[in-house]
């Protein structure tokens, strides 16, 4: 079939019949891993009805109580297999001040919710947010480095109370033995009028490397914490 060539040729490329093959396999190699690629999950839809709970956090950061509500989509609903899984964050109050920035990151975190797959990651993601201005300690002790973080220390508790993320704690054993170091420390050094914090630890106490809770006296020569039982000892 001849071929009218209406124009002035200005460049011309000879293709060879390898060339050729090599492109066709190439397109038909990308249209399989186009086909083949997998996603993390599909996104969930809302249903009409959630349940949640609400959370009421207290800081000396603000001046308002902030309220976190998680709502849950109940998953496999009347199987041996149901569960909750979170599927929407809002965080409520009175304080105007971080609002912008607080609508932007229930919006991102309600989003990972509904994509599906494992979100604990969020709960180290948030609790590992520092305030460069420092952070404060809660009531009982507890340091916390910013307010996102106890965000995070929210989410953790919520996530331990639908089954997502394990309770950590000391057995039964160990907590006697944590229990028993602090009725003898109390007993041999504190002072009869010696303050202690909310949660019952002297008032000199540091705070736990590991529990972040304001817990850790000088006992028997080591550093050692009232509350989760670390000691520099081992």
């Amino acid at each position: 079939m001849a071929i009218k060539i209406e124009k002035k040729i200005v460049s011309y490329a000879l293709v060879n019949e390898q060339e050729k093959k090599d492109a066709e396999a190439k397109a038909v190699a990308q249209n399989a891993e186009a086909k083949n690629v997998i996603q993390l999950g599909e996104p969930l839809s809302r249903p009409d009805k959630l349940v949640g709970n609400t959370y009421k956090i207290k800081t000396p950061v603000t001046e308002h109580a902030l309220y976190i509500t998680i709502n849950d989509v109940v998953m496999n609903e009347g199987t041996p297999q149901e569960h909750r899984r979170p599927f929407e964050i809002f965080i409520n109050s009175k304080n105007m001040e971080h609002f912008q920035w607080i609508v932007a990151l229930t919006r991102v975190m309600s989003a990972v919710f509904r994509k599906g797959g494992d979100i604990t990651f969020l709960v180290e993601e948030l609790k590992s947010v520092f305030e460069p201005s420092g952070g404060y300690f809660k009531k009982g002790g507890k340091f916390i480095p910013s307010l996102v973080a106890e965000i995070g220390e929210v989410v953790e508790q919520h996530l331990q109370e639908i089954g997502m993320l394990k309770k950590p704690g000391l057995d039964q054993h160990q907590q006697k033995l944590v229990d028993e170091k602090k009725a003898e420390y109390l007993e041999k050094h504190a002072k009869p009028d010696e303050e202690v914090n909310a949660e019952g630890f002297p008032k000199g106490a540091s705070v736990c490397g590991k529990c972040s809770t304001k817990a850790v006296i000088m006992m028997d020569g080591c550093l050692t914490c009232l509350n989760c039982g670390e000691s520099k000892c081992g």
